[in-house]
């Protein structure tokens, strides 16, 4: 079991940027899949973005292309989020995900490891 504990979340205005991080600890890493999801208030849990430990394969969701970016430091186990142009539809708890399974997925379900999630509020 992995655990992940998420920071960097808070209050910006739309068109600023946050830079979200995931603390990773507990198994090594190189097999893998890494996610950020988020959900706002009476929505359920969207994918955002995913990367693979191992190689620079990169996925997102189109709400986010272009604006996101999703990277990881395999040498401190730590993922980040780095959101710019945000908007106040971006306002919504974000979590940090891992999975081991070979395919990159977007659903929730096929994640078996979760931090407990960091409040992002875009202000328009």
């Amino acid at each position: 079991q992995v655990q992940l504990v998420e920071s960097g979340g808070g209050l910006v205005q739309a068109g600023g940027s946050l830079r979200l991080s995931c603390a990773a600890s507990g198994r090594t890493f190189s097999s893998y899949i890494m996610g950020w999801f988020r959900q706002a208030p009476g929505k359920e849990r969207e994918f955002v973005a995913a990367i693979r430990w191992i190689g620079s394969a990169t996925y997102y969701a189109d709400s986010v292309k272009g604006r996101f970016t999703i990277s990881r430091d395999n040498a401190k186990n730590t993922l980040y989020l780095q959101m710019n142009s945000l908007k106040a539809e971006d306002t919504a708890v974000y979590y940090c995900a891992a999975t081991r399974k070979v395919v990159v997925s977007t659903t929730p379900t096929d994640f078996g490891s979760w931090g407990q999630g960091t409040q992002v509020t875009v202000s328009s």
